[in-house]
């Protein structure tokens, strides 16, 4: 019997007796990315030493057919070799030397005009974005809206910040809303000047309200009487002459003037380009100086008219008026055009804002797209006296990261390079174009941006420069030109990846090796010794080499290589869960160089392994979250959401995984779709709340808890309101608050897994307030209901209570427990001797090389040792890849006792430019200025 199940599970997915370790037959599908049968077929004949998956597909026959009639459709797909694989270009600016660069980007922004800041923030997020924190890079689009001058900056800056919180895919969200965020208010863009306000203050915009029209009989106007008449055909429109040259200087003269017109009561004005109607309403305002009654097409012609006549204040209120009431799309199409012909700049803010804060979907509109990407629109907005560059800064970012390769987004990037000005923007926008004609293969364009933003300064350029001359045939000229990038300037790890191209033999896994050495983030060495392994048939080697950078650093395209791996040794589980995790993390992702859908592979791997019913997921969630295995955590809850669709609570706690995992983008994807998928209103604001918590607006995700409890005591609202407050330096009253708050959130109802973290919080806080009893009991009863975590807080209660030996042993409980646990050793350290701390932070280290403590405490060793060069050294290896504010203030330090302080002042500077109100870091700032004056 037991044979005859195996038979029968095998029957879909076989792996050939011809395998030799790299040939592996696994399911295949017909639902691939694109491409024809022929187009499939060639594919299929581009062999690889590295061996083919097979994927075999059991095809059942038609329901006539006997049930023993089952075919197998076997088509061969091609696995990434280690001649295929090569990493990507990144679009980023990438500096020699980051540390100098902010540091200099510190010294101008304490230096500039107000009216020069919002650029420089630009520029400091443009540096910023290859060390992809987005909680960083918000700060700097928040920064510079704030002090953002013109109309256009505002707009486009408050879309951005709109657009990173993709507020779009928000349902039940108005296009124009205000969300009470000052820095995003559509109203206040609208503005021109800077104001003076904090990036936390609350909006306060007046509300839609409906007005009442203003005509003469609505109005008390005192009696003046209409001494002249303007006739358009047979009508005749009765004006009081002298409001009527109040208009402007031109009608002055006119009627006051030495013209003819000055001594007639009636003037023939058919010529003058505005209908009767249109005459009327010139006459209304010139006495009410009020637009309120007039539909938006007498609006355009008395802009028209103001702008004929050179009547500056009508033309200001309509272009004001007509700007206040766009808002949407076909209307923003339409009235932008009049905007530019009548050169009303408010209104083309105006409809400029509708079509950003509708991106990434207005960028499919062709009419939107036409209007952008036209090769005369930086000439247009000019015309209006706006600067186009931040504008495509933001266009371009959009139209990449929705597609590489689209044509869309090569001629927004050839927008931008003819608006760039600055030295900065021009190698930014010649690198970002060179990346995606590279990505195009049209490699003869890409090498000549390459080569202009290398001579706009931009070293980092020369790689991709490298990689379009290799694509060309001409690898030694590749090589040759990283070598003397190497050879010229400090080694980074890039330089060593980007050399490994080109090179062969053991010089390649050389130069790998000590890419990972200098930069130990960068995947693709990791990827290319996985594939080394496979060919040399040690596919588990390869599985190995994998784990150690997804144990750190979670991707997309390494849990898809370790998932064909595992495929190869028949471990369908593991596969299933590593492409499990790859979908949650993005969700269209698309398998084997574009060939084949991840959902599609999913599915019929799926019928490989035992589906596990909702009960089972749950009880399976508990053991991985238990043992601290975060991935398979994410892997069993998409599971668990492919059961039950759109189940909130289950998508609220993917969201907590991925941040746990650093992966802020899919985070607040999943709290997205928590916020949309919510039954209730009371649920609705607890996710809105974490959205707005994670983007950076406190005191909103404080207002929103708040209105939840009101509605409804909840676990949830309670405890993201105790998250929130506990987010500062909390006083004894405000901690008792807390402590309040938690104390509640555990009255309510939900599951253990949430009410662990809960008692863990809880204990957290009343360590900080010195009460050990009960923070001891708060983590025993979370490690009651299996929050394993919990050890950890534990051992901070027996470390307070000076019980070293012990607070050790639960620590090393948790490295037992835990599958992911280089914080558990990095916390461990502190409870041991020198010689075994040093042993568990080395071990930190290997397992998670990016976090950094344990690169300040050897430092801080060294330095105790008085071993200052070798202190400094071992900081700067992990600021070269890690610009950290805690290591440069350090490192700063450092150079200050050592009397280095030009070099600390430097290291101040940058670290300030990650944060500026570090206040450590701000006196030590001021300190060593102070020695270098009186030196």
């Amino acid at each position: 019997m037991k044979s005859e199940k195996k038979e029968k599970k095998m029957r879909g997915l076989k792996i050939s007796e011809r395998f030799k370790s790299t040939q592996v037959h696994a399911l295949n599908s017909s639902e691939t990315s694109g491409g024809s049968s022929s187009s499939r077929r060639r594919r299929r004949s581009n062999g690889s030493s590295s061996g083919v998956v097979s994927l075999v597909l059991s095809k059942a026959k038609p329901r006539n057919k006997t049930t023993s009639e089952v075919g197998n459709l076997v088509v061969p797909l091609q696995l990434p070799s280690t001649d295929t694989i090569e990493p990507s270009i990144e679009p980023y600016l990438k500096p020699i030397n980051l540390v100098e660069t902010l540091a200099e980007l510190y010294y101008r922004l304490e230096c500039c005009p107000q009216s020069q800041k919002a650029s420089i923030c630009i520029e400091q997020y443009s540096l910023l974005r290859g060390i992809g924190d987005q909680k960083l890079l918000r700060r700097c689009l928040r920064t510079a809206r704030q002090n953002a001058e013109d109309v256009l900056s505002k707009v486009v800056l408050s879309s951005w910040l709109r657009f990173e919180r993709r507020e779009d895919e928000l349902e039940g969200v108005s296009l124009m809303e205000c969300g009470g965020c000052i820095l995003e208010c559509p109203k206040l863009n609208l503005v021109n000047g800077f104001s003076p306000f904090s990036v936390n203050d609350k909006c306060q915009c007046p509300k839609e309200s409906k007005q009442e029209n203003i005509t003469e009989s609505s109005v008390f106007l005192p009696y003046e009487e209409k001494d002249i008449s303007f006739c358009i055909g047979d009508e005749e429109i009765h004006c009081v002459r002298w409001r009527m040259a109040e208009l402007s200087d031109p009608f002055k003269a006119m009627l006051y003037g030495g013209f003819a017109e000055s001594q007639m009561r009636k003037i023939d004005f058919t010529k003058g380009g505005i209908c009767s109607k249109g005459m009327k309403a010139v006459e209304l305002y010139s006495r009410t100086k009020r637009l309120d009654s007039f539909c938006p097409l007498t609006l355009l012609e008395l802009l028209s008219f103001a702008n004929r006549f050179c009547c500056e204040e009508m033309k200001s209120s309509c272009d004001s008026h007509l700007a206040s009431n766009v808002d949407n799309i076909d209307d923003a199409l339409i009235l932008i055009e009049y905007g530019f012909e009548e050169r009303a700049p408010l209104l083309v803010a105006s409809c400029l804002q509708v079509l950003l804060r509708e991106l990434p979907s207005s960028l499919y509109n062709l009419n939107v797209m036409k209007l952008f990407c036209s090769s005369g629109a930086k000439e247009r907005l000019a015309m209006v006296g706006y600067d186009s560059f931040l504008l495509y800064c933001f266009l371009s970012q959009v139209a990449m990261e929705e597609s590489m390769v689209s044509k869309t987004t090569t001629m927004l990037l050839q927008r931008l390079e003819e608006c760039a000005l600055e030295r900065w923007q021009k190698a930014l926008a010649y690198h970002q174009l060179g990346c995606v004609l590279l990505e195009r293969k049209e490699y003869k364009h890409a090498q000549h941006c390459f080569e202009a933003a290398a001579d706009s300064g931009h070293v980092y350029s020369v790689a991709g420069l490298a990689r379009t001359k290799h694509k060309q045939g001409q690898p030694y000229s590749a090589y040759k030109l990283i070598s003397s990038l190497i050879f010229e300037h400090k080694p980074a790890g890039w330089m060593y990846q980007e050399r490994a191209i080109y090179n062969m033999g053991r010089e390649k896994i050389i130069d790998l090796d000590a890419a990972t050495e200098l930069d130990p983030s960068l995947s693709f060495p990791y990827k290319y010794r996985a594939l080394a392994k496979v060919e040399e048939k040690q596919i588990k080697d390869g599985i190995s080499e994998l784990d150690k950078i997804i144990g750190f650093k979670l991707s997309a395209d390494c849990l898809e290589l370790r998932a064909w791996l595992f495929i190869a040794l028949q471990d369908y589980e593991s596969a299933v869960r590593d492409i499990r995790t790859m979908l949650t993390l993005e969700p269209s992702y698309i398998t084997l160089q574009g060939k084949v859908t991840g959902k599609y592979l999913l599915h019929l791997l799926s019928q490989e392994v035992e589906r596990k019913s909702q009960a089972e997921c749950w009880m399976q969630l508990y053991e991985q979250w238990s043992s601290v295995d975060d991935v398979g955590s994410l892997a069993i809850i998409h599971q668990m959401l492919e059961n039950e669709p759109g189940k909130s609570l289950l998508e609220f706690r993917q969201s907590l995984l991925l941040l746990r995992l650093n992966c802020q983008k899919a985070a607040l994807c999943s709290l997205r779709m928590a916020r949309n998928h919510c039954s209730s209103m009371q649920e609705r604001l607890i996710y809105e709340g974490w959205i707005l918590y994670d983007t950076g607006y406190r005191d909103e995700a404080l207002a929103r808890a708040e209105r939840s409890i009101a509605i409804q005591k909840s676990f949830e609202a309670f405890f993201l309101k105790a998250y929130v407050l506990a987010d500062t330096s909390l006083n004894p009253e405000s901690s008792s608050y807390v402590i309040e708050l938690l104390e509640s959130a555990l009255k309510c109802p939900s599951d253990g897994l949430r009410k662990g973290q809960a008692l863990n919080n809880l204990g957290s806080i009343y360590v900080d307030c010195g009460k050990l009893d009960l923070a001891k009991s708060c983590y025993k009863n979370a490690l009651a209901i299996r929050h394993t975590r919990a050890h950890q807080g534990l051992a901070r209660v027996y470390h307070q209570k000076n019980q070293r030996k012990a607070a050790y042993d639960e620590m090393t409980k948790l490295i037992s427990k835990a599958d992911s646990n280089a914080s558990a050793y990095e916390k461990r350290s502190e409870y041991c001797d020198r010689e075994m701390a040093k042993v568990d932070l080395d071990l930190a280290t290997q397992l998670d090389p990016l976090r950094t403590y344990p690169y300040r405490y050897r430092a801080a060793v060294m330095m105790d040792e008085q071993k200052e060069t070798e202190a400094v050294a071992e900081l700067s290896k992990a600021i070269n890849f890690k610009p950290d504010m805690q290591m440069l203030h350090l490192r700063a330090a450092f150079y200050e006792s050592m009397g280095d302080l030009s070099s600390a002042l430097q290291d101040c500077q940058a670290a300030l430019c990650l944060d500026p109100n570090h206040t450590d870091t701000l006196d030590l700032y001021q300190r060593a200025q102070k020695l270098r004056f009186q030196s």
